[in-house]
């Protein structure tokens, strides 16, 4: 048995039993992890792993673009946001720029600590209409 089999299947579980909420928290922090790797990869000129990496997180911005529920005036401004940082990322990859990277992820971070707090509200309101208080 490989030493990987059990991460794999406990991540694989934590994707399956994930809510809606929490399955965007994980896009958002794998969009963060990418960037990252890309951001090492550059200074270490390492292109392929930073080109990689950075298709990764321009897939799960579009991933998020997908998702949004445009029923709302909200996901509109969110929707342009999502595009301008993707075009960002196509951006930074051509470029080799850690500074576009940079900027792409303190919005990336925004949308991640926003989604964070409104995961937590949720809870505590479905907790407290369960009369648990």
């Amino acid at each position: 048995m490989s030493i990987n089999q059990p991460y794999q299947a406990y991540q694989n579980n934590a994707v399956n039993t994930a809510s809606p909420g929490e399955l965007t928290l994980m896009l958002y922090n794998g969009c963060l992890k990418f960037i990252n790797l890309a951001k090492t990869a550059i200074q270490n000129k390492d292109f392929e792993t930073k080109h990689t990496n950075l298709i990764k997180a321009q897939n799960i911005i579009t991933e998020l673009m997908v998702t949004l529920n445009m029923d709302y005036e909200i996901s509109k401004n969110m929707m342009a946001m999502y595009d301008y940082m993707k075009q960002r990322l196509i951006e930074a990859n051509m470029k080799n720029d850690i500074e576009i990277l940079n900027e792409v992820e303190g919005y990336v971070v925004e949308f991640r600590d926003t989604w964070k707090e409104v995961i937590r509200i949720t809870r505590q309101q479905k907790y407290v209409a369960g009369g648990h208080v």
